[in-house]
């Protein structure tokens, strides 16, 4: 690409120069605006990305091409290389220059203003959107409901979406996925039933979001019923596949693993998220030997497995208490497959070592951690433990609990019962005089506990 990019520089400058002088228009390669188009359009890194807009600066092809069809192909190719600041920066440049964005251009904003946080931004966005009439438009509507739940302002995403009385099928499906990606699952699939009494049929981005919703509240009967919709919804070849891995997770959540693995041996085409999906699921109801079987069937067909699948199989060895498998599995992570450990495989490997009793290598995990640990990692540590009755990691773990939460009472009712089961009855006192000396009040239905096998 650079080397084209190169190669065609002193043609570009020369049609660039022809444009500026009133000339007729250029066609095809010798076009300027096509000819930046297309380059735009094939670069695939963002360094040559900057190459190109360094020299669209330089020879000032957006002064001498103005329309916001050419500031667009520029802000699409930043957002689609996930540069979100570039976006943003050159959308600000846009508007100092006096070129009004159009339909096109505030969706690709408001992608990049997602991907970046800047909420704040994105608010100016949505009022500039509403003095150029664009609030109804179905693309930028969609934006701007998906900039309100990605900030968590769930009223104003229902306010922007309850205002267009016509609202197309792509709003209902921002407002049904954002909901369902906020958490708020019932609220998602009471949206979707108005969506259905207003006579829209929903296609496979509808039917994923609904799944997802379905699947965090675990309703069978419910699960059931979007199984039928999912052979009757308009589906891309992409949302296909979508929806069948939607169909596994919603019913692995549900606790139908069966069926989830109907669906799984019916499919066509097997991508790693169907693979992690069953795996996932197998993990999170302890089937263990189901997990790690699957997990080897997906090795030997060749799909290669991401951090999601690793975080399934340490889970299961978790569940099966298999103490040496969790570290064969940690360590291929990193040596075969060169996946780099987050906070969730520690916390695995930290809760699987607890679990069996191996305080000093739960330890050592902890301490070589490249992140600090949270309050799940500690909390599994603590729940170990409070089951060996070992008092001085329990110390130690609660030392770092306290600075986690300092006003969280649960930390103290567990030390507590390690020392009363111990016999340790001073230190008990010395934990309940403390407790009420500070006034500490316990979270209500927080436990700093897990669920020991």
């Amino acid at each position: 690409m650079s080397r084209l990019f190169f190669t065609c520089r002193r043609r570009f400058s020369a049609a660039t120069a022809s444009a500026t002088a009133n000339q007729p228009p250029i066609t095809n390669i010798n076009d300027p605006v096509t000819f930046i188009a297309t380059l735009l359009c094939k670069t695939t890194h963002i360094q040559q990305l900057n190459q190109i807009y360094a020299h669209i600066l330089q020879t000032r092809f957006l002064e001498s091409n103005p329309a916001s069809f050419n500031w667009n192909n520029v802000i699409r190719s930043y957002t689609r290389l996930e540069a979100p600041q570039n976006t943003l920066r050159i959308y600000v440049s846009m508007s100092r220059a006096g070129v009004l964005p159009d339909r096109y251009t505030l969706p690709i904003v408001l992608k990049a203003v997602c991907q970046s946080f800047a909420i704040e931004l994105g608010k100016q966005v949505h009022s500039n959107g509403i003095k150029l009439g664009l609030q109804s438009n179905e693309y930028c509507e969609t934006g701007f409901i998906n900039l309100y739940c990605k900030a968590g302002d769930f009223d104003s995403a229902r306010k922007v979406f309850d205002e267009n009385p016509d609202p197309k099928l792509g709003s209902w499906n921002g407002i049904i996925g954002g909901l369902s990606q906020g958490g708020l699952a019932m609220d998602a699939i009471r949206v979707f039933i108005t969506m259905r009494r207003h006579g829209f049929e929903p296609d496979g981005i509808t039917m994923v979001s609904v799944m997802s919703a379905c699947g965090s509240i675990g309703d069978l009967y419910l699960a059931l019923q979007l199984h039928k919709f999912v052979f009757q919804a308009k589906a891309s070849e992409k949302t296909d596949i979508l929806m069948l891995n939607s169909l596994i997770d919603m019913y692995g959540k549900c606790g139908r693993m069966d069926l989830a693995y109907k669906v799984f041996a019916e499919m066509e085409g097997r991508n790693v998220s169907s693979w992690t999906s069953m795996i996932v699921g197998y993990a999170m109801h302890g089937h263990v030997k189901e997990a790690l079987d699957c997990f080897q069937c997906m090795r030997e067909s060749g799909v290669k497995p991401n951090y999601v699948t690793f975080i399934g199989v340490l889970s299961a060895c978790v569940h099966g208490g298999t103490v040496q498998e969790g570290r064969f599995y940690f360590d291929m992570m990193k040596n075969v497959y060169g996946i780099t450990p987050q906070l969730q495989h520690f916390g695995c490997m930290v809760d699987l070592l607890g679990r069996a009793g191996l305080f000093n290598d739960a330890r050592r995990m902890v301490e070589e951690m490249p992140m600090k640990p949270n309050s799940v990692v500690w909390g599994c540590l603590m729940g170990a433990c409070e089951k060996y009755g070992n008092v001085d990691m329990a110390e130690w773990v609660a030392e770092h609990l306290q600075a986690l939460e300092p006003l969280n009472e649960g930390v103290y009712v567990v030390l507590s019962n390690i020392y009363a089961n111990k016999g340790l009855w001073k230190e008990v006192e010395r934990i309940r005089s403390f407790m009420k000396e500070g006034n500490l009040a316990k979270v209500p239905a927080y436990s700093i506990t897990t669920n020991s096998d």
